[in-house]
């Protein structure tokens, strides 16, 4: 499958909110990354459900949901409600992953699962075959601007290796420190979705930013 890009507005300039998602509608992004955070499950506070409303409002791609919270099942529906047509849950905040899974696909969105720098691909053995996306976070969440961690690769080429056979749909997202350097070593050991939030929207021109992810 070709590799697709989802900017994460997490790096935009909220005061243009609208500017930057219009932006992000003319260039090569396939998907707009919103990265929610909770101020529990990671250090951070971010979106609410009126943001991702106003965002589905003026967004023409589909709307990535990266959840950092903790007991995520207690949202699904709001998030699916606001716009959301990608719904990720983190493995280290589900206790029955299963049934977060299966509730975020009766909803009618892909269901997600991200793995945090700690955790092993191999926990995933049980449930690869129901995901549409599994999301390899090459930092620890919680913040922008930090430096990608290299295990990541191997992370990669251990989903792959999870993957093959038994789900080869499967979306492979990195996010964390995605820049125009790294993108082609992540392509090539097997990642196809690419999330970019400071490489983008620090750049001076963010069209050509997302070009060279894209291409």
């Amino acid at each position: 499958m070709n590799h697709l890009v989802s900017p994460s507005i997490l790096a935009s300039d909220f005061g243009n909110l609208q500017r930057d998602i219009e932006m992000l509608n003319r260039s090569d992004a396939d998907w707009i990354h919103v990265d929610i955070m909770d101020g529990l499950f990671v250090p951070n506070i971010s979106f609410g459900f009126p943001v991702v409303e106003k965002v589905r409002q003026h967004a023409q791609k589909p709307l990535d949901v990266h959840l950092m919270i903790v007991d995520p099942d207690r949202y699904l529906e709001r998030f699916s409600k606001a716009g959301a047509e990608i719904i990720t849950v983190h493995f280290e905040a589900c206790t029955h992953l299963n049934r977060t899974v299966n509730a975020i696909k009766e909803l009618g969105c892909k269901a997600g699962v991200a793995l945090n720098p700690h955790t092993p691909v191999a926990f995933l053995e049980d449930i690869i075959e129901y995901l549409d996306l599994v999301l390899i976070m090459s930092v620890n969440p919680g913040f922008g601007g930090q430096k990608f961690i290299p295990n990541t690769y191997k992370k990669i080429a251990d989903l792959v290796k999870l993957g093959s056979g038994r789900n080869e749909n499967l979306h492979i997202e990195i996010d964390g420190g995605v820049d125009e350097h790294n993108a082609r070593l992540l392509l090539d050991t097997g990642a196809n979705v690419l999330v970019a939030g400071n490489s983008v929207f620090s750049a001076p021109d963010p069209i050509e930013a997302i070009s060279k992810l894209k291409h």
